[in-house]
């Protein structure tokens, strides 16, 4: 693939804001919202870097592969210095703490699954920074994220980035049309190799920076410990039931335990493999079952935004979902009754979870018409019951 220089990809940036107005960039201390800043300065905008702080420096310093930790405001500060930008950092701790870190903590004691990343993008960063980037006087709010945003016969559409590897769609499903007619995604119609060839042409030392995998506040991946410090005594012992209410075992706490999961359960000595099917976090109970009891054929949503044509979700409408992250979409067919918002899948999938997102799609292209989180699962098998 041949790659374009920074002029180059400047020449083509248009943000749909007259040359020298105000843009803000919410820098990451990546290396993409590095370019992206970067970019945005050599198209001609008036470019003002903006980090945020989200949690202790002492805690965040030492944490690596995460974003928005101590070493990654170093980072932006030291890449705005170069490129010749203003560059702030705005302590969001307590919004963070309230908005992301408890609802993560509440989420898990509630026996759902939580996605930290979406509430961080719907809360501080698309609302809390955007209302901040306004009050600077910027014209637009640019972020590295790889998304698109393009400009439909009804005003701007979100669609799925250019690279599917790096897409994040799933986890900006909740932009609204409001903040969408704010926000740009310069990087959307790129693949990270040219991302990382325009850091590099322009030596940043966050060129060869490793991409954050964690989540920003969970070290190594251990959720039960953060729910822990955030919740004393959450982790209280209850039983390992079957869906019958057979008592199997005893378990030290419904937080450490998820939807789908085989291993660990310590109720061996069965005909048949079981799996985590259900938490009932108000009866500590961890309910297991055969594989098959897995299988969702239904979500019922709640929080559902809606970015498509009309103002609200039209029902029998066939589109698109993708319930995790790293799946394709699948078929589905979108629903409305007394109860609120369903979707139908078009195949059963395994190891849907309340907490998840589900987010929708048009079936023939790249659009994002929105989404929600699931609320409750309705098993295949109990769908073809009620329908016999």
């Amino acid at each position: 693939m041949t790659m374009l220089t920074l002029s180059e990809v400047a020449d083509r940036l248009d943000l749909g804001v007259p040359k020298g107005s105000r843009v803000v960039v919410a820098m990451s201390g990546g290396v993409d919202s590095s370019v992206t800043a970067a970019l945005v300065k050599a198209a001609g905008y008036d470019a003002v870097g903006i980090t945020l702080q989200l949690y202790d420096h002492g805690v965040a310093v030492q944490k690596k592969g995460a974003c928005c930790a101590g070493q990654d405001i170093a980072d932006a500060r030291a890449v705005a210095e170069q490129i010749g930008i203003p560059h702030y950092v705005l302590d969001y701790e307590d919004r963070f703490s309230e908005s992301v870190m408890e609802d993560f903590a509440d989420t898990y004691l509630a026996g759902a699954t939580p996605i930290p990343c979406v509430r961080c993008n719907q809360t501080v960063k698309f609302k809390d920074l955007l209302t901040t980037a306004r009050e600077l006087g910027a014209e637009a709010m640019a972020t590295g994220h790889y998304i698109s945003r393009v400009e439909g016969p009804n005003g701007a559409e979100l669609h799925r980035a250019e690279d599917a590897g790096k897409d994040q769609s799933y986890f900006l499903f909740a932009t609204t049309r409001e903040q969408l007619d704010f926000l740009r995604f310069p990087l959307g119609g790129f693949p990270k190799a040219q991302t990382r060839a325009l850091a590099e042409e322009m030596g940043l030392e966050v060129a060869d920076k490793p991409d954050s995998q964690d989540i920003c506040f969970v070290p190594e991946g251990k959720y039960t410990s953060v729910v822990e410090r955030l919740r004393p005594g959450a982790a209280e012992p209850g039983e390992i039931v079957t869906e019958d209410g057979d008592v199997l075992g005893r378990h030290a706490g419904v937080i450490h335990y998820t939807v789908g999961q085989r291993r660990g359960l310590g109720v061996g000595g069965l005909e048949e493999p079981l799996y985590v099917v259900r938490l009932d976090a108000e009866k500590k109970q961890v309910v297991v079952g055969p594989q098959a009891s897995l299988l969702t054929s239904r979500v019922r949503l709640k929080e559902v935004n809606w970015i498509g044509d009309g103002t609200e979700v039209p029902t029998g409408k066939p589109v698109r979902v993708k319930l995790r992250s790293t799946r394709q979409p699948g078929p589905a067919t979108l629903g409305r009754d007394d109860q609120g918002v369903f979707v139908d899948l078009g195949e059963p999938e395994a190891g849907v979870a309340p907490g998840q997102a589900c987010v929708f799609y048009e079936p023939e292209s790249s659009r994002v018409l929105g989404g929600g989180w699931i609320e409750r699962t309705i098993a295949a098998r109990d769908a073809l019951r009620s329908a016999s």
